[in-house]
C-alpha cells in the first residue's frame, strides 16, 4: 500500500459526511478529542445503541434537541433519533456552532411550558 493510499484510507476513517447538511466533518476536534456530530448543524447519525451498548441497526438522523450541563460545567448535546426516538448525549465541542447551541440553551426561557402571565399574580 502506497503512502497516498494510507493517507486516503486514514482520511476516510477520520471524516464523515453530515446526514443533514452534507458537510465533510473531521472526527477529530481541535483539542484532540473525538466528535460524532456535525459542528455546523449539530446533527448526527444513529450508529450506537445506547441501551444495548453496541452498534445500532437504525442508522437514522439524530437531531439536536437540547443542551444539558453537567455538575462539572461541561455542556452536553442531547440528540433524538428521527426514526426510533432514542436519546443520546455527547460532549459539545469547542468548534460547534455557537448560535445553534445558544438557541437551544435559551429555548426553555423563551418558550416556557406555562403562561408567563401566572407570575403577575404572585
Amino acid at each position: 500500500m502506497s503512502s497516498d493510499d494510507i493517507n486516503h484510507h486514514q482520511s476516510t476513517i477520520n471524516t464523515f459526511t453530515c446526514v443533514r447538511c452534507g458537510l465533510t466533518v473531521s472526527t477529530l476536534v481541535p483539542d484532540g478529542g473525538r466528535r460524532n456530530h456535525c459542528p455546523a448543524c449539530l446533527h448526527s447519525r444513529h450508529v450506537i445503541d445506547q441501551v444495548e451498548g453496541g452498534p445500532s441497526d437504525c442508522g437514522s438522523r439524530m437531531s439536536p434537541i437540547a443542551i444539558a450541563v453537567l455538575r462539572t460545567g461541561d455542556w452536553m448535546l442531547i440528540h433524538r433519533c428521527a426514526r426510533c426516538d432514542e436519546l443520546t448525549s455527547n460532549p459539545v465541542c469547542a468548534d460547534d456552532n455557537q448560535l445553534i447551541l445558544m438557541r437551544m440553551a435559551v429555548r426553555p426561557l423563551a418558550q416556557p411550558p406555562f403562561p408567563l402571565e401566572a407570575f403577575g399574580t404572585l
